[in-house]
């Protein structure tokens, strides 16, 4: 396998309607909301969670201390349901740092502290996300409804839920692949193609209550060809544009996103990029100095369309 030896910067977008993508707990579970800007935010450990455990249900990363995911749920006591520690789990591995390198994709994607007996060894991740936000306002909803189950024993009155959710969100997150860093973790190109049919997949396939109904909208992956060098904060440069207020908002029909901006970017240090990797939601209006726009013609020679 070859490792990764060049840099890339990622753009993933994708939405939910009438959903919570990613309740903070210390709060009710209600939406994460910047309270200055009205936005909608996403972690990135939400989004590193939705691809490790794509890869561990659909990719065969499931195979204990072989070919596994090192961040998940393990026992120590299997009829106890006890869960472990991290060193619990690092025992797993014999406590082999390269063992678990070896075995476990996510350290190899995100890094992560590896807790010994007596010490722990620390991985930076090669992929790291920044937190993702909506490129809108949201409207946050808050739904009552009766549950499933009595109040106890032998009572009638159902209980009572209460949760938040938001009306619709389209949100966009940010991300690099560093090369220095990647020759550390032995990430490999094997690797990287995985973690994205992760992302967008892992995505489109969450199915838990709060989580049914987010779907990947774009994707977009620059590979550059000088080492060290890359744009930065590509997507700053993509604009949601409606004729709607923002918490009007319900489907991606209702907006624009313009490229204009990004496509100057990109064509700019076009010498200093080798290729460009996207898949797309064929629903996605594109548009470039007001005008519809395909995305083949992003970079005229150098667009990789992903396919799964």
């Amino acid at each position: 396998m070859s490792l990764v030896k060049k840099r890339s910067e990622i753009i993933f977008c994708y939405d939910i309607k009438d959903a919570n993508p990613n309740g903070d707990p210390l709060d009710s579970n209600k939406p994460r909301i910047d309270e200055e800007t009205g936005q909608n935010i996403v972690t990135d450990v939400r989004l590193k969670r939705t691809i490790r455990d794509f890869l561990f249900e659909n990719k065969g990363h499931n195979i204990d201390g072989e070919k596994d995911i090192f961040v998940r749920e393990t026992f120590s006591n299997e009829e106890k349901k006890i869960i472990k520690d991290g060193k619990g789990r690092a025992k797993d591995f014999k406590e082999e740092a390269n063992k678990i390198l070896d075995s476990c994709i996510d350290i190899r994607l995100f890094g992560g502290v590896i807790p010994l007996s007596k010490d722990s060894i620390t991985f930076t991740g090669p992929v790291q996300f920044q937190m993702g936000r909506s490129m809108h306002k949201v409207n946050t909803q808050y739904i009552k409804g009766t549950g499933a189950f009595a109040s106890g024993e032998g009572k009638k009155q159902a209980t009572f839920r209460e949760e938040y959710m938001l009306s619709y969100s389209f949100i966009n997150f940010y991300g690099i692949i560093n090369e220095n860093v990647a020759k550390y973790t032995k990430l490999s190109d094997e690797d990287v193609n995985e973690f994205l049919e992760g992302l967008w997949e892992g995505t489109k396939n969450l199915i838990s209550r709060s989580k049914f109904g987010q779907m990947p909208k774009l994707l977009l992956k620059v590979n550059y060809n000088d080492n060290g060098f890359y744009i930065g904060d590509i997507n700053r440069s993509i604009k949601l544009l409606s004729d709607k207020k923002d918490e009007e908002l319900r489907s991606v029909e209702d907006f624009k996103i313009d490229f204009t901006e990004l496509s100057n970017l990109l064509n700019k240090y076009s010498n200093k990029i080798e290729s460009i990797d996207y898949k797309i939601d064929d629903r996605i209006n594109i548009i470039k100095n007001g005008e519809t726009f395909d995305i083949e013609k992003l970079l005229e020679g150098k667009m990789i369309e992903i396919k799964y």
